[in-house]
């Protein structure tokens, strides 16, 4: 066990949770997951593999968070200021913390996550890291320019807590500290945020801390440690350089280190050997998994962390903000963005190298005839020998897929498969990768157009213009087609108070017809549509026809009426004023245009129009205003005018004439 980590100070979290897909390089698992999690800073992350719980302490608001392993938050264990490095005994039972500002180590059951212990380490000790190592619990302390290392002894009757244990020394600051259970002797210590960074090692095994080795490495601003399963290695993660060093504990002489990227920031190793290498990374990767004995150039797997809320740029990785669960099923991470919210994230399949797969097929084919489909699996490792590719094919036939086997992988990961397509359309080809020991699963598709058969589709009445209020059939007609014979006859009125409607979908005759009658109160366009077969496009056609207006006009206030020639005359008294009573089909802001003629010499001329505004039941009453001439022949109609009359549902109509006379 170890513990390893760095408060960073922020804005208060937001408290409330909500899960979202973290964002992966090259095709994270979909299992990963992310919530929002209500801290302020982060000191250490660590994972109970017993209870299912993880332990994240927050210094700044004093208090350690327990969520389960989605990052649900199922209690807050508070008043512990300061609080920083966490680590769990060996059975899990027990958390310790390094409570500095309270001078104390505090213990915490994890059953029933409550506080069982609080050891009081001396007044301004403020320890900050505890681990355990030799039988006991090691923590550094002090504040700055007196750091040191102490212990805590809980196997006799009563707890001893031993002080500068490092008689050289050697720290500046409480330094921090890693262990682990394969060597229970070693422990190794560093100092967050100094530079050059400085590393010892200690042997413990005795009771009392012995230093073995010590270094001024070449790094800065060390923000993580941790040591291999086996002790012989300590991992480093310093902002510089660029990755993360690795150091042989017996005499801190570096060996190869993990060629991750900028600013390294956390590290965590798993019982198994699994190292997960992260970087403060606004635009890399910022988390790289390096498998036991693998290659430490090339990582197996990366993770890009997504921008969570309205931040700017994308989460980044807390410094030392990574835990393994002890099964190493999953890898725990606490990320933050640019308005100081921190997620919890949980990251799967993490020792699998990510695949992803390209497929590619033809962009046009034509049905019945065969054709090749080819693509490639790619990772950063090799697929195993006789490795192959599920291939479904969906069409309009098998909506759901249908299986056409397996297509095997050449040494290059490429493939290829061929098939006849029996159904037109839009063709899909679908391979997918199930996943082995070391590659997670994957998938690829690619689609091709596959030629179907034109349909005949024809619809009447398109143009024709018909009175106010007719019945009128329109018929549409299907031609041959595979297996569809519905069509669907859409009416759409104009004028927006009036939707687009489905007004029948039906099976056409046997003559291919299907029909639906409109009353015809406005323009109507009607539309069928053939929604196609497996090997007959879709096709639509539409009938647009035209409604005129029911218009009628009356004249009122005349003496009487008689006849000129064949034509039926209103004789007004000229100190009469005719008025003018038309009735018209009613739409909202319509108008009636009404029109004055006068006869003269065998001719008739205008006398003027003018727009009338309809009231609501469509009537429109106009008074003609005097002087009047006497002796003349006019006439009067009223009209609408498709556009002018205020609306453009119908079509123009002309009210019949009406003809008046002014008398002495």
């Amino acid at each position: 066990m170890r513990t390893r980590r760095i408060s960073t100070a922020t804005a208060l979290a937001v408290l409330f949770s909500s899960v979202v897909l973290v964002g992966g390089a090259a095709n994270p698992a979909v299992a990963d997951s992310s919530r929002i999690l209500p801290a302020a800073s982060l000191g250490d992350i660590v994972a109970d593999g017993v209870h299912q719980r993880v332990f994240v302490s927050d210094p700044e608001s004093g208090q350690i968070l327990a969520t389960d392993y989605s990052g649900k938050v199922v209690r807050t264990l508070g008043e512990l200021p300061g609080v920083n490095g966490l680590e769990l005994s060996a059975d899990s039972s027990t958390l310790y913390a390094g409570v500095a500002t309270a001078d104390s180590i505090v213990a915490i059951d994890t059953a029933t996550l409550t506080e069982s212990a609080r050891y009081d380490t001396g007044r301004g000790t403020r320890p900050t890291h505890p681990a355990l190592a030799g039988g006991k619990l090691w923590f550094g302390y002090g504040n700055a320019g007196d750091g040191n290392i102490g212990s805590l002894d809980l196997s006799g009757a009563e707890p001893v807590v031993t002080l500068d244990q490092d008689p050289d020394r050697t720290w500046y600051a409480a330094p921090l500290l890693a262990s682990t259970p394969g060597a229970p002797g070693t422990l190794a210590a560093g100092i967050q945020g100094q530079s050059p960074a400085q590393l010892a090692v200690y042997d413990v095994s005795s009771g009392t801390a012995a230093r073995t080795a010590q270094l001024r490495a070449d790094a800065s601003n060390l923000r993580d440690i941790a040591l291999s399963p086996d002790g012989g290695q300590v991992v480093v993660a310093s902002g510089a350089p660029y990755f993360h060093q690795v150091y042989r504990t017996s005499d801190l002489r570096a060996e190869q280190g993990y060629t991750s990227d900028a600013y390294p920031n956390a590290v965590e190793i798993a019982p198994d050997g699994t190292v997960a290498a992260g970087i403060d990374g606004w635009y890399d990767p910022d988390v790289y998994i390096y498998p036991q004995g693998g290659s430490k150039t090339a990582s197996v797997r990366e993770y890009d962390f997504p921008n969570t809320g309205s931040s700017s740029g994308s989460d980044v990785l807390d410094p030392a903000g990574l835990a393994w669960a002890p099964d190493t099923s999953r890898l725990f991470a606490v990320t933050t963005n640019s308005a100081g919210v921190r997620s919890f994230r949980v990251l799967t399949d993490t020792k699998k190298s990510v695949t992803s797969i390209v497929v590619n097929a033809p962009e046009k084919a034509t049905r019945a005839k065969k054709l090749t489909v080819s693509g490639k699996v790619t990772s950063k490792t090799a697929f195993p020998a006789g490795s192959k590719v599920a291939v479904v094919r969906t069409d309009l036939e098998s909506p759901k897929g249908k299986s056409l086997g397996t297509a095997a992988l050449k040494s290059n990961g490429s493939f290829s498969f061929t098939d006849t397509p029996p159904s037109g359309g839009k063709v899909t080809y679908r391979a997918v990768y199930a996943g082995d020991a070391t590659h997670s699963a994957s998938s690829g598709s690619d689609a091709v157009a596959v030629s179907r058969a034109t349909a005949s589709l024809k619809l009447n009445r398109n143009k024709d213009v018909y009175s106010y209020g007719k019945d009128v059939s329109f018929t549409a007609q299907l031609g041959k087609t595979y297996k569809n014979r519905v069509v669907e006859l859409w009416v759409d009125p104009f004028g927006s108070d009036k939707p687009k409607k489905l007004v029948r979908k039906a099976k056409v005759n046997s003559q291919g017809n299907l029909s639906v009658t409109v009353d015809m109160k406005r323009d109507t366009a009607v539309t069928a549509v053939f929604a196609g077969d497996s090997r007959t496009a879709s096709k639509s056609v539409k009938s647009t026809a035209y409604a005129r207006v029911k218009v009628s006009t009356s004249l009122s206030k005349h003496y009487r009426t008689a006849k000129i020639g064949k034509t039926t005359y209103a004789y007004y008294s000229k100190k009469k004023n005719p008025v003018f009573t038309t009735t018209m089909s009613y739409y909202q802001g319509r108008t009636q245009r009404l029109s004055l003629q006068l006869y003269y010499q065998g001719t008739w001329y205008d006398a003027g129009q003018e727009y009338f505004a309809l009231g609501t039941s469509g009537r429109s009453a106009i008074t003609l205003q005097g002087p009047h001439e006497t002796g003349y022949k006019m006439r009067m109609r009223s009209s609408y005018v498709n556009g002018a009359s205020g609306d453009s549902v119908n079509s123009t109509t002309h009210g019949a004439w009406k003809y008046f006379i002014f008398t002495k």
